[in-house]
């Protein structure tokens, strides 16, 4: 069997470390260092970015009408509420979000929660709609 391999018409694979990117905050109040967008790399139809939330703190509900996301917990234990249901969360849980499910998150406890959010399409602040 003859060894096949992939071409790609690319340029040589970006690599880009967590320690560069720059935080911003979202409109739901999370602190947010985006890995990989449209904004930063060859990725046009996705983005990763590391989310931290501070001890006590709740990130605001809010939805996306377009974007469907997964958290994946790395560090710190919470409480995902999506709609009506509310659930702990802690290191190694990954929890979909459709487009349209009203979501927060809550850090109940004494560590910093850090997750990654994986969201398609990228996340935009235009597509974050908030819930009074």
């Amino acid at each position: 069997m003859a060894n096949v391999v992939a071409k790609s018409d690319s340029p040589d694979p970006q690599i880009i470390n967590l320690s560069e990117c720059v935080s911003f905050i979202t409109k739901d109040g999370s602190q947010i260092r985006e890995l990989l967008s449209h904004r930063n790399s060859l990725v046009r139809n996705q983005s990763l970015a590391e989310a931290t939330i501070a001890p006590g703190c709740t990130t605001e509900s809010h939805y996306h009408k377009v974007t469907e996301e997964i958290y994946f917990i790395m560090s710190g234990t919470g409480l995902m509420t999506i709609g009506d249901s509310s659930k702990r969360v802690r290191p190694g849980d990954a929890i979909p979000i459709l487009p349209g499910e009203v979501h927060c998150i809550q850090n109940d406890g004494e560590e910093e929660l850090k997750l990654l959010c994986c969201c398609s399409p990228a996340y935009e602040h235009s597509d974050t709609y908030m819930v009074l």
